[in-house]
């Protein structure tokens, strides 16, 4: 599955669980069903006396410099006003609307202190907690059950404690894992959606074998209303049975007097009926409007990774494989589609059609299954006996072609390097109108965004490259996930990471003129950042609630688990042992379930070569322990010293661990350094190691092309030797190893290991830049410390900030054309060059973006703006009244998708109050902007002040809101907490972020996002305070 949001750069920026999960990753008019009725206001109606625009984070943005109490005066908005002079914040709290739909609260800055008395109560609370288990502890051998202290008996098992389910009895079931006793062999789904009334009622069976002698069938059932339910045991009669429910598991369960026994086989015929999902997961409802204005209906899927439970009740957790057979019935006007071809239709008595789909000629996971009844238009081809087919809405159908074609070379590719064939007889890809993921992998039936799928033909080659790239993820799921699937979620990365790594391993030889290393390069870069905190977790690490699953799809387990896969194909030998592992582990596991030690295991069985390298023992260092490493090189005479230690941003607290991790340190220096052939291989799996080079040697460059997953710090004398190499000769380096180089040092700084002015030097080649990822890393890092200094009122070092990058890289944006470029890599450096000088009010920059959009709307739209340029364009227009206007009618006739969520972000990148809260609010609601946009619409608004303050008084204000749309811990959750909460760089707000989310406790407290949050905002604050002082001096 693919997270993230579909623009390319800002899955380099974010994680991704839905390219389908990078992250932000990386659509027509859209009335959006799954949101309730709305009383939120539209944007003309919204009147500028009905709106209280200050956001109550403002006094913490002020109050957070001097971290002082404000008295009650300052508390008035005026002061804050005037402290912050913005424009926008005029009016005194005296004079709210009380009808105002979005009002200023005022929470405090940190966790009320409690009273004397309070203090004296805890503490004689914990004086007497504390004496009873002292107590409890000495009390020798004594054994706790339900039924307290039973006998002094240390062998006695102590008897579960059972939950009680929905109908008073003990639910036979206290574990989140369903029990081994039962297997599913067989589904069969009969399903009869109303989309009318946004209901659907079904029949499912389910065949069984009894592995081991049981009293129980546990399965999983979610929001399913289940009438009648009948069990039948071999050749037997069918009888009625009772379902018990257990709810906060999502668990039901049917008790039996007598045993079953190992070896029988039994059905379980469960009858019932639900509303349609007003979420995006499940058996969802969407709608969007036609070319002609009218409302379309339809329903579809999102079932990953545990919400097959809500459409039918099932054994949902991946090991469970089975086949199905699913029948939907629908009216004459729809279609409806699955994961296998159509094999009958049948009319009923009642004017409705019964399809009925082929028996799935794999086993498959729940996850995996898919159904959609929709009135949808395809284009097909016939691929290597697969017929491969585009599905969209009809008005799209122009729209298909790219996606068609390119999906069936990938298909093609992917057969051949893996040797083992697509499976199934079809292959469907489907835009869907409202669709949360980029793309969900689901065996041939791939549903995805439309952004993901979708191409105009006059679509630039960097928008084609973002297609392409949730294709290939989802064509190589096909194999890594679908054909071999993990075993349970703590393996994700088996899945994702995988066809993360497939993705751009396919690209590059399929489609070698998108240039997709620049992109790969930089969601590595990323990955470093999350892994380099301490709220970081392992690559395969332990998970057990459903929160923790959903956090899962992160970029630990995407790009990370790429990375290290990287990693390992760079370093072993010769150029086709990775890819002869990989196939072994598909053909010994076709149809099973793994985990990560099968994958290492096959991987060191087909080594051929004499090093008879270990496969499992180096990477288990790096799938099981959280983090990287920090590789320190010290270079003296003919000696070069290498050691290593955990590179972790925050000492604090961690969890600080023994291991060492299996380093293959890669290097080239100043004799040789571009060719592959100049690099060698040192292996590092102590704390320190030792090589010789020639004393000659006047510089090592460490990490060649940055194939590794670790970062490296050369001392000051290795850093001054690099930078000045740089500066007499640009090219000395691949672009890959200056790119690496600038992720490098800001790393360095934000640990703490090198001092802010060892970054500027390093910078001060760059004026001499000319290739994409030096210059995209330099500026990406720029501009975040742009943006903290932003986000603390420091404007004199703003503007200092801003003179030094339009003095760096001023001479290269001013050689950027304006025209059609078609080629990838140029497009990603102008794109970035020309958004960073308009946002910095360059005055070229400025007025060439005001002249074409000005020649975009004379032209009726004819007259088209590139690809490439269309955000920075957008981005200018939403500055002015009339153009914001102008955009926002576009954004509701333009048909194309891509294009469309480009003048999204550019209405979003706004500074006037009135409209950040409406489209905060239409965002919420679903009306005119899909809700699916919302993580995105929060995104840019926090780009800027005043939609940064906004944005996170509206996360408070509307959690509950939120959390019913997007699944506490999912990643668009994830990327909403990081969006709002990133830039803060003060105690104050630390304390009001910590209190608000330790306040939420079940409905999200928990989450390794917020943990982030908190560290981040920490080490912002660590860093903005040591750092402040000297970006005073050097800038």
């Amino acid at each position: 599955m693919d997270p993230f949001d579909n623009n390319s750069t800002e899955r380099a920026n974010l994680p991704r669980n839905m390219i389908e999960n990078s992250m932000f990753e990386e659509e027509p008019d859209v009335v959006d069903l799954a949101k309730e009725p709305t009383a939120f206001p539209t944007f003309p109606s919204l009147d500028p006396e009905d709106v209280t625009y200050e956001p109550r984070s403002s006094r913490l943005l002020v109050r957070g410099l001097g971290e002082n109490d404000m008295d009650e005066d300052e508390e008035d908005c005026e002061s804050s006003a005037r402290l912050l002079g913005m424009s926008f914040m005029n009016r005194s709290s005296a004079h709210r609307s009380t009808s105002s739909p979005y009002t200023r609260q005022s929470p405090p800055r940190s966790c009320p202190r409690p009273s004397t008395r309070t203090t004296v109560v805890c503490v004689l609370f914990l004086v007497i907690v504390a004496s009873m288990t002292m107590v409890l502890y000495f009390l020798p051998g004594c054994t706790f059950t339900k039924t307290g202290c039973v006998k002094p008996n240390k062998t006695t098992p102590s008897e579960p404690v059972y939950p009680v389910s929905t109908n008073g009895e003990l639910f036979p079931w206290a574990q989140y894992r369903l029990p081994r006793s039962i297997r599913p062999l067989s589904y069969d789904l009969d399903l009869n959606p109303k989309l009318e009334d946004m209901t659907f009622s079904g029949r499912t069976l389910i065949k069984m074998s009894v592995l081991h002698n049981t009293k129980r069938i546990v399965l999983h059932s979610a929001s399913l209303n289940i009438s009648k339910a009948t069990f039948k045991l071999g050749n037997g009669e069918a009888k009625d049975v009772t379902i018990l429910e257990y709810k906060p598991r999502q668990q039901i369960a049917v008790k039996f007097s007598d045993e079953l026994k190992a070896g029988q086989f039994c059905v379980l015929t469960l009858d019932y009926s639900a509303s349609l999902s007003h979420s995006y997961s499940g058996f969802y409802n969407s709608s969007y409007s036609d070319k002609d204005g009218q409302r379309r209906v339809l329903a579809a899927t999102q079932f990953e990774p545990l919400s097959a439970r809500k459409a039918f009740p099932c054994f949902d957790e991946p090991d469970f494989k089975a086949t199905f057979v699913i029948k939907i019935t629908r009216k004459p006007n729809y279609m409806a589609l699955s994961n296998m071809p159509l094999a009958k239709i049948t009319q009923l008595p009642n004017g409705l059609m019964k399809d009925e789909f082929e028996k799935t000629s794999v086993n498959m996971s729940t996850y995996l299954v898919a159904f959609i009844v929709a009135n949808f238009t395809p284009i097909s081809k016939n691929v290597s006996e697969t017929l491969v087919s585009v599905y969209s809405v009809p008005e799209k159908t122009e729209h298909t072609d790219y996606a068609l074609d390119t999906a069936s070379k990938l298909l093609e590719f992917y057969n051949g390097f893996f040797e083992i064939n697509y499976p199934l007889k079809k292959l469907d890809l489907v835009a869907i109108p409202d669709f949360l993921a980029g793309a969900m992998e689901n065996w041939g039936l791939i549903t995805f965004r439309e952004t993901s799928l979708l191409v105009d033909k006059l679509s630039s080659p960097l928008e084609k490259q973002v297609v392409a790239s949730v294709v290939a993820h989802e064509l190589a799921h096909q194999w890594f996930g679908n054909l071999v699937t993990m075993s349970w979620w703590n393996d994700l990365w088996l899945n994702e990471g995988f066809a993360t790594y497939m993705q751009y391993t396919s690209l590059q030889a399929v489609f070698p003129q998108l240039d997709i290393g620049n992109l790969f390069l930089a969601v590595r870069f990323r990955a470093l950042d999350k892994d380099a905190l301490n709220s970081s977790h392992a690559v395969s690490t332990n998970v057990n609630t459903p929160e923790q699953v959903e956090e899962m799809f992160d970029s630990v387990s995407y790009e990370k688990g790429a990375s290290i896969l990287l990693m390992l194909n760079a370093f072993l030998p010769g150029d086709q042992q990775f890819r002869k592992g990989i196939i072994r582990y598909l053909r010994q596991f076709t149809g099973l379930n793994t985990n990560t030690d099968d994958l290492w295991n096959s991987l060191t069985q087909v080594d051929v070569s004499t090093q008879h390298l270990n496969v499992s023992e180096m990477m288990t260092s790096w799938t099981s322990q959280k983090g990287f490493p920090l590789v320190t090189v010290t270079h003296k005479g003919d000696e070069v010293t290498v050691t290593q230690e955990h590179f972790l941003l925050t000492s604090d607290n961690a969890t600080h661990t023994s291991s060492l991790w299996h380093i293959p340190v890669t290097y080239v220096n100043d004799s040789c350094s571009l060719a592959p052939e100049c690099k060698q291989v040192f292996t590092l799996k102590t704390e320190s190691g030792s090589f010789k080079q020639p004393e000659s040697v006047k510089w090592l460059k460490m990490n060649y092309k940055n194939t590794g997953f670790y970062i490296v710090h050369y001392g000051d004398e290795g850093w001054n030797a690099i930078g000045q190499a740089l500066s007499n000769n640009v090219s000395v380096l691949t672009q890959e190893d200056r790119a690496s180089l600038i992720h490098n040092i800001f790393a360095l700084s934000r640990l703490g290991r090198v001092s802010f002015d060892r970054v500027l030097n390093l910078l001060n080649y760059i004026s001499n830049e000319t290739e994409t990822s030096p210059v995209t890393e330099a500026l990406l890092q720029l501009n975040n410390i742009l943006q903290l200094l932003d986000k603390r009122q420091e404007q004199i070092l703003v503007a200092r900030m801003k003179n030094y990058i339009l003095q760096k890289f001023g001479s290269l944006m001013n050689k950027q054309t304006w025209e059609e470029e078609e080629n990838v890599s140029k497009q990603e450096l102008r794109s970035a060059l020309l958004e960073t000088a308009c946002s910095l009010n360059e005055e070229n920059c400025v007025q060439r973006a005001k002249a074409l959009f000005k020649q975009y709307v004379d032209s009726n739209g004819t007259s088209r703006i590139p690809g490439d340029l269309q955000q920075t364009v957008f981005n200018v227009a939403a500055q002015s009244n009339d153009d914001w206007e102008t955009l926002l009618t576009a954004y509701g006739q333009v048909n194309y998708n891509a294009e469309k969520r480009k003048m999204l972000r550019g209405l979003a990148s706004t500074h006037d109050a009135r409209r950040i809260v409406s489209i905060l609010l239409l965002s919420l609601s679903g009306d005119i902007i899909q809700t699916q946009e919302l993580p995105l619409v929060i995104y840019t608004l926090c780009k800027e002040i005043p939609g940064y303050l906004f944005a996170w008084d509206f996360v408070q204000e509307h959690w509950d809101k939120l959390i019913e749309k997007f699944p506490v811990g999912s990643f668009p959750l994830q990327a909403i907490i990081k969006s709002t909460t990133s830039q803060f760089s003060t105690q104050a707000h630390f304390d009001q972020v910590q209190c608000f989310f330790s306040g939420l406790k079940e409905r999200g407290s928990q989450m390794r996002s917020v943990q982030e949050a908190l560290e981040t905002i920490r080490l912002n604050q660590r860093w903005m305070n040591k750092n402040l002082s000297v970006l005073r001096k050097l800038l």
